[in-house]
């Protein structure tokens, strides 16, 4: 098996971290690799970034899905994950999708451990999209600025602990997702002293393509997932512009 996750923000140190992790979770013989965004910002917080995010995974997913047999989206939020769902032909996937999934096998209500507090509205609209508002418990964040993305752990591991114990004590959560790529990693590093399951976004949703992959369950010919109808464009990529016209059997 071989899964490409795309890190739609330009931070090569949080690349780092989603690769360590995804290698840490692959089966054997399984194949990762991470790509970085060219061009947006060092990490996602608002719904204007998570836009310019998702044109960027897009334009990778394009150039790259033809030689793997799973994307992954790693970058908490999914940005873009529904479009590029439609647009190519192998199981597509995000680390909120796979890490709700994941959590709601292992008890009733979750939590997500976030990076900051602005960032928490576009995590509330994503587990809205996913259908299970009714099954978050909390959102906990740090409230600091972040000296750098890719130190994030370094720097506030004490204090994400913290979040997550108020989270199991005061919110009444089953699961705690820790979220993002930033904190790729970190679930497996304190699993042992918070007293509720755990779960990682990164490591989720590689286990999770390998599933699909091995299912086969096949590409949407019809309903909302279909691939994008055939027209005229105009200054998109070379890329973008060969998976819009690639030709794929008709429903």
């Amino acid at each position: 098996m071989k899964i490409l996750l795309i890190n739609p923000n330009i931070s090569h140190s949080v690349s780092d971290l989603i690769a360590s992790e995804a290698r840490r979770a692959a089966s054997p013989g399984t194949q990762i690799e991470v790509v970085t965004a060219p061009f947006g910002v060092a990490y996602i917080e608002t719904r204007f970034e998570a836009l310019i995010g998702a044109y960027a995974a897009a334009q990778l997913a394009a150039e790259h899905e033809a030689r793997y047999d799973a994307l992954v989206i790693a970058a908490f939020g999914d940005p873009g994950l529904a479009g590029i769902r439609e647009a190519v032909d192998i199981p597509v996937l995000g680390l909120t999708e796979a890490a709700l999934m994941s959590a709601c096998m292992l008890g009733k209500r979750f939590s997500i451990i976030a990076i900051s507090r602005r960032i928490t509205a576009w995590y509330r609209e994503t587990v809205q999209s996913n259908g299970l508002e009714g099954r978050l418990a909390s959102i906990r964040c740090l409230d600091q600025p972040l000296r750098d993305i890719g130190a994030v752990q370094e720097d506030h591991e004490t204090r994400l602990r913290e979040l997550c114990l108020k989270a199991v004590e005061e919110d009444g959560a089953d699961v705690l997702i820790i979220a993002g790529a930033p904190l790729a990693g970190l679930a497996r590093s304190i699993r042992a002293d918070i007293p509720v399951p755990l779960v990682d976004g990164v490591s989720s949703a590689v286990r999770h393509a390998e599933t699909l992959i091995a299912l086969a369950p096949g590409r949407a010919r019809a309903g909302s997932f279909a691939a994008p109808p055939h027209k005229p464009n105009q200054g998109l990529s070379p890329a973008l512009q060969a998976l819009l016209a690639r030709e794929r059997p008709a429903a």
